[in-house]
């Protein structure tokens, strides 16, 4: 049984990683940072190169500057970090990797350090959109929040309400109760030009306001990252050479008008700092994200229904080639590798082999295109999706539809416990809990970021014991429970580090 449990391993340590960094984050932001966003900043080897520019001057800075610095927030993100109580008995780490194998070290000995409760466990950035407080900023920015908190460039401080998020694009969208507040209005991305100058806003290293100058480096950058906390990211980051540091993220892009042309959310960097590279969110992807969450109370994004290959990665299609003895050649367009069942692209005729190279008038180079023209659309919306197939163009028309093959719009009242909630589960053997002195429990699967279940600390492999005093066998046992449930929820569960915690959130 102990080699079917080590099975979890790369599960069970993906969360324990996950809280480790929140440990090791919390305590260099008490003493050296003031609690900036560090989870967004990844590593390279790679130097950026100065291109060229459009015209601006000192003055255009100037106006851009006054327009955007008072419509940019600080936000700062509380969490719960209650003690939790160590289950008796038995060190949990034995259960996920076997005796002896904390990668920690110090087995039942090793106490959870907290962040203290008057301090933020991060912080980051915001754009107020509206003039009645509403306020666009990233998922990572304010995922595990049981408190969010908002201070204006005048100081003004205000509790937020978070009213939704997007894994898929790093987006959130909270209120303030304010009125006649600054805003930025959306440009429209689509006409950023690489070279042009750009200005990024926000609170980096604890510095509020700050203003930095660049230029627009590349459009349509994927660079991996939201795959950390979404199975379907979309990512078609505008590049920039201005200087973006932790606590940035969430922040503002602008152009020289001071219009919003993305949201600034990841560095490539050795260090975590600042090396040439800031990746932001085109704001016409960010903008329809905030307008399903307003009018829906959830994203509506249409699915085109194929596995894909990114031919303009050579490092996939050598993968590719390798693994399946094939022969295909780098180049542009997206090579289908498989349609789903019933999915618009099926229904179009479109089949595997098929190589995607263009969207409506939009040139598919690479699955970054792909991914933005399509998971920029809803459910219903109707796509021109030009291929080829054997070296013959073909176009067809397909109808997209959500994940479970629907074509309209869905809201809050129409998702699953799943989805409300942001985690599947799976039963423990008898034998398990019987070994483990366990009564009951689930394996928690597929946590959602920034889901209720993410919220209360739960990742992937914590056992859920109870949910509001009922013991849990199955995902049908949880669904019982929370089918058509209003109010307080609350979860027992046990960790990585066997401490058995019980903490709440509130369906709606």
């Amino acid at each position: 049984m102990k080699n079917t449990l080590k099975k979890l391993m790369p599960f069970a340590l993906t969360g324990v990683i996950s809280g480790a960094t929140v440990f090791g984050a919390s305590q260099y932001f008490s003493h050296e940072n003031n609690g900036e966003d560090f989870s967004y900043f990844t590593t390279t080897s790679k130097k950026s190169s100065f291109v060229g520019m459009n015209s601006a001057t000192g003055d255009d800075f100037v106006k851009a500057s006054k327009t955007t610095v008072p419509a940019v927030v600080t936000i700062k993100n509380y969490q719960d970090r209650a003690s939790s109580q160590r289950m008796p008995e038995n060190d949990m780490f034995d259960f996920f990797f076997g005796p002896n194998s904390n990668p920690f070290g110090g087995g039942q000995q090793r106490q959870q350090q907290q962040t203290p409760k008057n301090m933020p466990s991060g912080l980051g950035s915001g754009v107020i959109i509206s003039p009645d407080g509403y306020i666009i900023s990233n998922n990572h920015v304010v995922a595990g929040a049981n408190k969010l908190e908002v201070v204006l460039s005048n100081k003004k401080s205000y509790i937020a309400t978070l009213i939704g998020t997007d894994p898929n694009t790093d987006i959130s969208l909270l209120k303030i109760e304010e009125k006649g507040l600054p805003y930025l209005n959306f440009a429209n991305s689509d006409m950023v030009e690489v070279g042009q100058w750009v200005l990024a806003v926000g609170n980096p290293l604890g510095l509020n306001s700050t203003v930095t100058a660049g230029i627009v480096s590349a459009k349509g950058r994927s660079i991996d990252i939201l795959s950390q906390q979404s199975r379907t990211p979309i990512e078609s980051f505008i590049q920039t050479d201005a200087a973006i540091n932790p606590g940035n993220s969430g922040g503002a892009l602008v152009n020289v008008n001071g219009d919003l042309i993305g949201i600034n959310t990841a560095i490539q960097s050795k260090t975590g700092y600042y090396e040439g590279y800031g990746f932001a969110v085109p704001s016409n992807l960010a903008r329809k994200i905030v307008e399903d969450i307003k009018k829906f109370g959830l994203v509506q994004r249409g699915f085109l229904g194929i596995g894909s290959l990114d031919l303009s990665n050579d490092m996939q299609v050598a993968a590719y080639n390798q693994k399946n003895k094939a022969n295909l050649k780098v180049g542009d367009g997206v090579y289908v590798t498989e349609t789903t069942s019933k999915s618009g692209a099926e229904d179009a005729g479109i089949r595997p082999g098929d190589i995607v190279t263009k969207i409506d008038n939009t040139d598919i180079s690479s699955f970054a295109d792909l991914s933005f023209a399509i998971g920029s659309r809803r459910p219903g919306d109707k796509v021109s999706v030009t291929y080829t197939r054997n070296g013959k163009p073909y176009t067809v028309t397909v109808t997209l539809k959500d994940q479970k093959g629907g074509t309209s719009s869905r809201s809050k009242d129409d998702l699953t416990v799943t989805e409300k909630i942001g985690s599947e589960f799976e039963p423990l053997s008898e034998r398990v809990k019987t070994d483990y002195g366990l009564e009951s429990g689930v394996l928690a699967k597929n946590v959602i970021e920034g889901g209720e279940m993410d919220k209360i600390g739960v990742v992937d492999n914590y056992i859920v014991m109870e949910i509001n005093g009922k013991p849990v066998n199955s995902q049908k046992d949880v669904e019982k429970i929370l089918n058509n449930f209003k109010g307080n929820v609350q979860v027992k569960y046990v960790d990585a580090y066997g401490r058995i915690t019980t903490r709440g959130f509130k369906l709606q």
